[in-house]
């Protein structure tokens, strides 16, 4: 009875282990793995933050902060927000 209780929850560990791996690769799949925002020299990042399946990073640049819009899918920005404008 002990050895069943040992494989049964040795299996189950290996099964929870193999869902993960496969649920991390099909999450890391649908996401581009480079993006380059191209921003002027001096901008910063200030913070990113999730936004119905986009990104938002607001930037610091020179000439005013703004907030880029990125479709980490397609890997490129989808739209700016300029503040103070």
């Amino acid at each position: 009875m002990g050895v069943m209780i040992i494989a049964g929850t040795v299996a189950l560990v290996v099964l929870l282990v193999q869902r993960m791996n496969s649920a991390a690769r099909g999450v890391a799949a649908g996401v581009s793995t480079e993006l380059a925002l191209r921003q002027p020299p001096g901008t910063r990042i200030g913070q990113i933050a999730p936004l119905e399946g986009r990104l938002a990073v607001w930037v610091e640049r020179p000439d005013g902060a703004r907030i880029l819009l990125v479709d980490p899918q397609a890997g490129k920005i989808s739209g700016e927000i300029r503040l103070g404008e």
